[in-house]
């Protein structure tokens, strides 16, 4: 038996997405890192530090994740993740491609590290690898057979593109036999590399799938999965008419953290220097108008206005000229778990 709700944002956590780098070593045809406005430097384990401090008191339950680029080609990550434990990080994830470089799988223990989150984009190695670069499959899977095996917690995200979306009911067999805990169903976003007119993705044609095939695909492969007794989220991207539309922006605590300083609330105003907040010389500021948080209380009937503003193809309307649905926060999700 399974049970899906859409999982309401968490108003009484602290949850830190930290890019302690922007390099990798892929490029990825959906990879939203922007050097020029996310910063191409590693930042130095004092800084992690520092930049850890301020929200290391912000709430009784604190999420972590650390971010790139490919955090695991820092080589002071395992110091990094330590320090957050003693600050008090209750839950502390990294996402990576499944190179883990450094040997990070044996400097850190479970204790330490809560999942590591893996990155596959495709259930046949020609697809992931046409995505995320040669060689890319089976090294996630090694990669992923290993965490498993020394007792890590993991998960895995699939982005849908119309690339890969034709493959994701085929993950089902292949999640189960990973072992892994949490299967996460990501949306493409027009960030970064997706957003680059002169891209070639943007040669072959928009990268995310219509709003019909997302409907009549995701919600079904996610229930699929779920028998297998794997939890699974995705976002929740569309909502009706009537349904109340929040921005995690005013009722959550999330923060985006780039190398470069800047600190984000929401992921869509990332690719725009609108930043909120901003580190300068280790310490946690406020950025000045207009920044995204203005925008936040903008009461809109087509739901999130930064959609409106970045990705209007998203939206349809009436004849009347009235929005036939609203897009959701990208922040809300929907899971399914068994019971």
């Amino acid at each position: 038996m399974t049970s899906a709700k859409t999982a309401a944002f968490s108003r009484n956590s602290t949850n830190v997405f930290f890019h302690i780098l922007t390099q990798c070593n892929f490029k990825c045809r959906h990879g939203y890192i922007n050097p020029a406005q996310h910063g191409q430097n590693t930042l130095p384990l004092s800084t992690i530090q520092a930049w850890l401090e301020p929200f290391s008191e912000n709430s009784n339950t604190k999420n972590l994740i650390f971010l790139g680029g490919e955090p695991t080609l820092h080589p002071d990550l395992p110091a990094a993740i330590r320090h957050a434990r003693k600050l008090g990080f209750g839950s502390i994830t990294v996402d990576t491609n499944g190179y883990l470089f450094h040997d990070i799988l044996g400097k850190v223990d479970p204790d330490e590290v809560d999942t590591f989150s893996f990155s596959l984009d495709g259930a046949a190695q020609q697809t992931n690898d046409r995505i995320r670069g040669e060689g890319s499959f089976d090294t996630c899977i090694a990669g992923i057979r290993k965490a498993v095996s020394k007792g890590f917690d993991t998960s895995l995200i699939y982005t849908v593109s119309r690339g890969n979306i034709a493959e994701l009911e085929l993950m089902a067999p292949l999640v189960k036999d990973l072992g892994v805990g949490r299967f996460f169903i990501q949306v493409i976003g027009l960030r970064g590399r997706s957003a680059n007119r002169d891209s070639e993705n943007s040669r072959e044609g928009i990268l995310q799938v219509e709003r019909r095939q997302w409907i009549d695909t995701i919600p079904k492969v996610a229930q699929v999965i779920t028998e297998s007794g794997i939890t699974v989220s995705y976002p929740k991207v569309f909502l009706n008419p009537d349904e109340k539309f929040e921005c995690a922006g005013l009722v959550a605590d999330n923060y985006f953290i780039f190398p470069n300083g800047r600190v984000y609330r929401c992921p869509l105003c990332e690719d725009f220097p609108i930043h909120s907040m901003i580190f300068k010389e280790n310490r946690l500021v406020s950025t000045a108008k207009l920044n995204e948080s203005d925008f936040f209380h903008l009461n809109i009937a087509e739901g999130c206005v930064m959609n409106k503003l970045i990705q209007p193809h998203n939206l349809s309307y009436d004849s009347a000229g009235e929005p036939e649905y609203k897009i959701a926060c990208c922040l809300l999700k929907e899971e399914i778990r068994s019971e």
